[in-house]
């Protein structure tokens, strides 16, 4: 602009200057009118509102009057950031914004004509684009706040949310957070049955289960998650779906080993959970992406809970059979589980693995005669039983 038209529109602005406190009330009224967000004074309280239209509105004043000012943004940029903590959705802060600069134009527009002078109006409409581009140049101040502070607050929720789901796994939340004000704050139901899962990272800072949370959530499963550098761990809340279906949608886009816990009644027994969803996973080959449910039955747990001592169980009960050539040792320990998934019939068995039921009788006598077990004496059979269930868990032998 000439330094002339300057001038002129400075003027422009000084003859309307005593209308802009009915423009600020007007615009507030307007923006509770049409701007839903806005009628909830829990929200943005209205005392808060009219502030920030007075000092946006005084600051656009000032920048159309003495455009050497128009580089100070911070009256949008406050708005920005407050807008954002008080979760109002930037498209309706931008349009709060851009009625405000439509009022202002009118105001500039309706003293133009109300002077009478030509040049004044000509002024106005040549000033019109220098008027819009600071419109824009607000709004990108506002924009960009709103998205800097909104950033702020997803990390800050984040690490919060990591927090409060490490002191579930730890079992110390806090001397006045028990369990079920944590999972509050998580956004977890306090009823209905968890299971907690961990999976490792591929690398750090980088999940095993890839939006994990989201995919659950597009289900209507809520959980909670934390990201460490060797696991990504979480809890997952039940209350509505059966644990398949979590354990399927787990396995669609898995990077590595994961491990599930059995289903817990209550978030106490996060601690002892995370403990089975880890043998759960590391008694999966290395480098498989696949998840691993560990088994809820109470031999399982009673295994899992002592590893060494796991370990001199299968020493004591299968020390001989792996003494056998592999492929020997493979076969007789496969027929032995599938006994026990088959409730011990040998006819189920055979079908299971393809063979005669004369040959898995076969296969269970070398075995008793190995272990010096029987697969017919109670307490023989629980000592097999539990022997298997630590091979499961990936307790080898500690001698060998």
């Amino acid at each position: 602009m000439s330094a002339p038209a300057a001038a002129d529109l400075a003027r422009l602005v000084d003859a309307v200057a005593d209308r802009v406190p009915a423009l600020i009330s007007d615009h507030v009224d307007t923006i509770v009118r049409d701007i839903e967000i806005y009628r909830h004074d829990d929200v943005v309280p209205r005392a808060d509102l009219r502030r920030s239209v007075q000092h946006n509105i005084s600051y656009m004043v000032a920048a159309i009057r003495d455009p050497s000012t128009a580089g100070d943004e911070s009256a949008p940029r406050e708005t920005g950031r407050r807008r954002a903590e008080q979760g109002v959705p930037l498209p309706e802060v931008l349009r709060a914004f851009r009625t405000g600069f439509i009022a202002l134009w009118e105001l500039l527009a309706d003293g133009a004509r109300r002077e009478g002078d030509p040049a004044v109006l000509d002024t106005l409409v040549a000033a019109a684009g220098v008027i819009w581009q600071l419109s824009d140049e607000y709004s990108i101040a506002v924009t960009e706040a709103y998205r800097a502070a909104t950033a702020d607050l997803l990390v800050a929720r984040e690490q919060r949310r990591s927090a409060l789901a490490e002191a579930l796994f730890t079992g110390e939340p806090g001397p006045e957070a028990g369990p079920w004000e944590v999972a509050q704050l998580l956004g977890l139901p306090a009823e209905g049955g968890f299971a907690v899962v961990v999976a490792e990272t591929p690398g750090m800072a980088e999940e095993g289960l890839p939006h994990v949370e989201r995919r659950l959530a597009e289900r209507g499963v809520a959980s909670a998650w934390r990201l460490s550098a060797p696991l990504q761990t979480g809890v997952v809340s039940l209350r509505h779906h059966e644990l398949d279906d979590v354990v399927a949608v787990l396995g669609h886009g898995i990077r590595g080993r994961a491990g599930v816990s059995p289903v817990q009644p209550s978030l106490r027994d996060a601690p002892r959970a995370l403990r089975l969803a880890r043998i759960a996973m590391t008694g999966l080959p290395a480098g498989r992406a696949e998840v691993a449910v560990f088994d809820p039955g109470p031999v399982a747990a009673l295994v899992a809970l002592d590893p060494d001592e796991s370990r001199r169980v299968v020493d004591a009960v299968f020390g001989a059979v792996f003494d056998l050539p592999a492929e020997d040792r493979t076969t007789l320990l496969d027929t032995a589980r599938a006994w026990f998934d088959h409730g011990g019939s040998a006819d189920r068995t055979a079908a299971a693995l393809f063979c005669h039921a004369n040959t898995v009788r076969y296969r269970l006598r070398r075995l008793q005669e190995l272990t010096g077990r029987s697969f017919t004496e109670p307490r023989d059979v629980a000592e097999l039983a539990a022997a298997l269930q630590a091979l499961r868990l990936g307790r080898s032998p500690g001698r060998r």
